[in-house]
């Protein structure tokens, strides 16, 4: 097992380790797609979109618990939240020259 499917497991039975398991690989999906892939939809199109996203997590689940997907979607948030950091850097910094 993976440290954070272990740790999940560890400190809980196994039914409401897999329910943590999964609130965490949906609040990890849920900011990478907001993080990378978002565009400004209209409301009815983005609960259409994060109802996907929560049956989608559900399958994820099944494979966190032998697979490093949560880990992989930590390392997929962080380097996106530096990409954005750092893009906000840039434009604030062009803004100032022009």
């Amino acid at each position: 097992m993976w440290p954070i499917a272990k740790a999940v497991y560890t400190y809980s039975d196994p039914s409401m380790g897999a329910n943590i398991l999964y609130v965490v690989i949906l609040l990890l999906s849920i900011i990478v797609f907001k993080l990378g892939f978002a565009k400004k939809l209209p409301l009815l199109k983005t609960i259409v979109i994060y109802i996907f996203l929560a049956l989608g997590c559900t399958f994820l689940t099944f494979f966190g618990a032998f697979l490093p997907v949560a880990e992989g979607l930590t390392i997929a948030a962080l380097i996106l939240i530096i990409y954005k950091i750092r893009l906000r850097r840039v434009k604030k910094e062009e803004a100032k020259f022009n």
